[in-house]
């Protein structure tokens, strides 16, 4: 008996001081992962849209969409994360369009756990690229064969569902900002 109580005093004592370090070091590295989140974004925003010197943040359906500015401090479009559920886990993505949210003018992939050498080719130029100029009216579209039009994507050969997971996010996405915007 005298044992066993010991033992649960250790353990307490261990439990007790990891909860109080987990705790300290969690604190210390909020505030460094949140602005990590946010230089990851601005980056993004740059590299896609690099004539924006402004953006204005404001929030449709609980996410983040920027309002982008040229030098002459005109709204030339908007820059937003798309995210959902992708094959291996969740994909996020930073996409441009432009002011009539007709067009994607650009995406980037933030976050993505896609199955490396298959899925994780939503984050190559091969497939990326094919969204820069892509109409998104009336909606996109995925195909496994040749593209013929301006709404439509080339799935990615052994990756389908990562590839249906972008446009389907993407769909879902421009369809709700489209109704909050106008």
């Amino acid at each position: 008996m005298k044992e066993t109580v010991k033992i649960i005093a250790v353990l307490t004592v261990v439990c007790l001081l990891s909860s109080a370090l987990l705790s300290y070091f969690s604190g210390i590295t909020f505030a460094r992962i949140e602005q990590n989140g946010i230089d990851a974004i601005n980056d993004a925003i740059r590299v896609l849209a690099p004539q924006a010197v402004r953006n204005e943040e404001f929030s449709v359906s609980g996410l983040a969409v920027y309002r982008l500015f040229d030098a002459g401090d005109n709204n030339f479009g908007y820059a937003f994360i798309a995210q959902g559920q992708g094959y291996a886990g969740t994909i996020k993505m930073m996409v441009l369009t432009d002011m009539a949210i007709s067009e994607i003018n650009g995406m980037a992939v933030l976050e993505s756990v896609e199955t490396p050498g298959l899925g994780a080719k939503i984050k190559e130029n091969s497939f990326r690229g094919q969204f820069v100029g892509l109409s998104v009216i009336p909606q996109i579209i995925l195909l496994k064969d040749k593209i013929s039009n301006k709404n439509e994507v080339q799935a990615i050969t052994g990756a389908t569902i990562s590839s249906r997971s972008v446009v389907r996010i993407l769909n879902d996405r421009i369809e709700e900002l489209k109704e909050n915007i106008k």
